[in-house]
């Protein structure tokens, strides 16, 4: 018969979202521990304080995505915006507001 390997995560599997926030917490531990990074299971923000590190950041968070086959949806990103929308807060520099 031979042997099987997933490529995702089968659906069902009710401690998927768990392992999944593990994977992306072990794959961009570093930058988390920098300070410059958060991230909830497939929502990451960036945040920097001028532009020139912003984009050295979003190329360091980009470039770990190719090798481990992870996906961006260009659609559903932001950059370079001064307040975004995350886990139904408004999140800026200056402030967190419920949406």
């Amino acid at each position: 018969m031979g042997i099987y390997e997933y490529t995702r995560i089968p659906f069902g599997i009710n401690n998927a979202p768990a392992h999944f926030q593990k994977m992306m917490d072990t794959i961009f531990h570093e930058k988390i521990l920098e300070g410059w990074m958060v991230l909830y299971i497939d929502d990451i923000i960036i945040y920097s304080e001028t532009w020139d590190d912003h984009v050295q950041y979003i190329d360091r968070v980009l470039s770990k995505f190719t090798p481990i086959n992870l996906k961006v949806s260009l659609k559903k990103s932001n950059f370079g915006k001064q307040e975004v929308l995350a886990l139904g807060h408004k999140v800026s520099a200056l402030r967190l507001a419920i949406d």
